[in-house]
């Protein structure tokens, strides 16, 4: 069993069932998440989803680091990001079987998803059906204007080195 954190710095943090931290994970995008707000997995523990206090959804595949979380070189992928509501996500879930992610935000909408695409199929509420079988159609809310952001597996974080500028007069420059 492992648990998972999420915490106001966009940072999620794995720990073992002992209490020792196993895994820290921040995204990876071109906009930044903000505050993580609320997480789930599918059944198998294969994909980590987050949502944030900005309205972005963040999937992650945990599968080849479950396998063995010992060996360093199975990483948590981050796969896909993308903006599903303009407020705060205040509850998700994946829906295995149709391959759907149900988002919640405090602005009162709950909206569909494809889970490996971030395709908006849709929100309760609305007059048409859903036509879950079609991840063709390109179409966003009307209060989200960012497409989903497709993470390539080459992209890694950087490390952010210390650097030390010091404030010193330097008459001769």
């Amino acid at each position: 069993p492992i648990l998972a954190s999420a915490h106001a710095s966009s940072c999620i943090r794995l720990w073992s069932i002992q209490g020792n931290l196993m895994k820290e994970l921040l995204p990876f995008s071109e906009h930044p998440s903000g505050p993580l707000t609320a997480l789930c997995t599918d059944i198998f523990t294969k994909i980590l989803l987050a949502g944030s206090k900005k309205g972005h959804i963040i999937c992650w595949n945990m599968a080849s680091f479950l396998e063995d979380s010992q060996n360093s070189k199975n990483e948590i992928k981050e796969e896909i990001c993308w903006r599903a509501h303009a407020t705060e996500v205040v509850d998700l879930f994946i829906e295995e079987e149709k391959n759907v992610v149900v988002t919640a935000s405090i602005d009162g909408s709950v909206r569909l998803w494809h889970a490996m695409t971030g395709y908006y199929f849709g929100y309760f509420g609305q007059a048409r059906k859903f036509e879950l079988s079609d991840t063709s159609r390109l179409i966003l809310p009307s209060d989200v204007n960012d497409f989903p952001a497709i993470i390539k597996e080459e992209t890694k974080h950087t490390e952010k080195k210390k650097v030390k500028y010091p404030l010193m007069l330097d008459r001769d420059k």
